[in-house]
């Protein structure tokens, strides 16, 4: 692991093992390490979704009383990507298993965005920036439905 200083969130998962082929199939994350338990659930993993860490483990409440409500959720937190193309990110997800919570769309504040729920309960969003005449536009029409 690099030295670099940042956040990096540290997700608790039924099924970590899963959960990782959801990640690399679902949001293109790349797998740096696996620390596996004697019983085959995960101590620890560490996967890369572009210039990002995420850090994840299975449950463990024989040691620790338990902390993961997923898949039961909602989760009160979105972890968010910005990426090349909102639209291709939520199909990708969609595709291997996350359902669509809140599909693209073209927001006031200037990003195309949506979100996901993966199969584990956690929930993610995706964004790419618009042009100046989509925010425009998308200005325009929030103004013009009565929530402006």
């Amino acid at each position: 692991m690099s030295e670099k200083q940042g956040l990096i969130p540290h997700l608790v998962v039924n099924g970590a093992a899963k959960a990782i082929e959801f990640y690399t199939t679902g949001l293109g994350a790349v797998e740096v390490c696996r620390v596996p338990a004697d019983d085959g659930r995960l101590m620890h993993a560490a996967l890369q979704i572009g210039d990002a860490t995420l850090f994840l483990c299975d449950d463990f409440p024989e040691y620790c009383g338990g902390v993961s409500r997923a898949p039961k959720g909602p989760s009160p937190v979105t972890l968010h990507l910005n990426v090349p193309n909102c639209d291709a990110a939520i199909a990708r997800a969609a595709a291997a298993g996350a359902t669509v919570t809140m599909p693209a769309a073209d927001m006031f504040w200037g990003d195309r965005y949506a979100k996901v729920t993966d199969p584990f309960g956690h929930e993610w969003s995706f964004s790419h920036p618009l042009t100046p005449e989509q925010k425009a536009a998308a200005e325009k029409e929030w103004a013009t439905s009565g929530c402006g």
